[in-house]
């Protein structure tokens, strides 16, 4: 006979199996169309559990864009651990695109999520916000850290920085419009890493 599970563990499968709901409606039918009732009654729970264990729709999202962030943020630090400059940078695009296939439901969540965040008073957007402003201070440490990129270059790292950030969430929006045009979203990927290997070995202002 198997032990019972403490109420911590319980909490933690209750957690990940409303986790699991919502990334599926959202998927199927967008954050405005997915509710709190729906969540508790897909995992398999009581239509008011959801709200008692998050209180709002953005209490929910909010738990959703923290665990999917720390796990890809744990993984990316795995992959890129001990590498600088564009070593770093294009191993991080090629995890980025690995993700995409390995995880797309969870990957269109966060980032349908990290899109809808910038409406007007949301409370999402803090949450956004810190996670792209420790993207760009990593993207920033992997050039300004690599003894083969030009000074000139890390005089730049902050604004090239600010580009690959903002490159690939226009990847993503890219990938979020066309999910079956996989090979589009690599050649993209592709095409970044090839922009961030000039941009670092290129003096600037020469």
């Amino acid at each position: 006979m198997l032990p019972r599970k403490t109420q911590a563990e319980r909490t933690e499968t209750s957690d990940r199996k409303m986790l699991d709901a919502t990334v599926k409606l959202i998927v199927e039918r967008g954050p405005a169309a997915t509710s709190l009732k729906d969540v508790g009654l897909v995992a398999g729970y009581s239509r008011g559990l959801a709200g008692h264990r998050f209180g709002t729709k953005d209490g929910l999202f909010a738990y959703v864009l923290r665990d999917v962030g720390e796990r890809w943020l744990a993984h990316l630090m795995d992959a890129t651990d001990g590498k600088t400059g564009i070593v770093a940078l294009h191993k991080a695009l090629d995890e980025h695109y690995q993700f995409c296939i390995d995880a797309p439901h969870h990957v269109r969540t966060f980032y349908t999520l990290w899109f809808e965040s910038i409406n007007a008073g949301s409370d999402l957007s803090e949450i956004i916000g810190n996670i792209h402003r420790r993207r760009h201070l990593d993207v920033r440490g992997w050039i300004v850290d690599d003894p083969q990129v030009p000074s000139s270059v890390k005089e730049q790292a902050d604004a090239i920085a600010g580009q690959f950030c903002a490159s690939v969430i226009g990847i993503v929006y890219y990938w979020l419009a066309n999910p079956d045009d996989l090979a589009g979203t690599g050649e993209l990927h592709s095409n970044l890493k090839r922009s961030m290997s000039l941009l670092l070995t290129a003096p600037r202002g020469t």
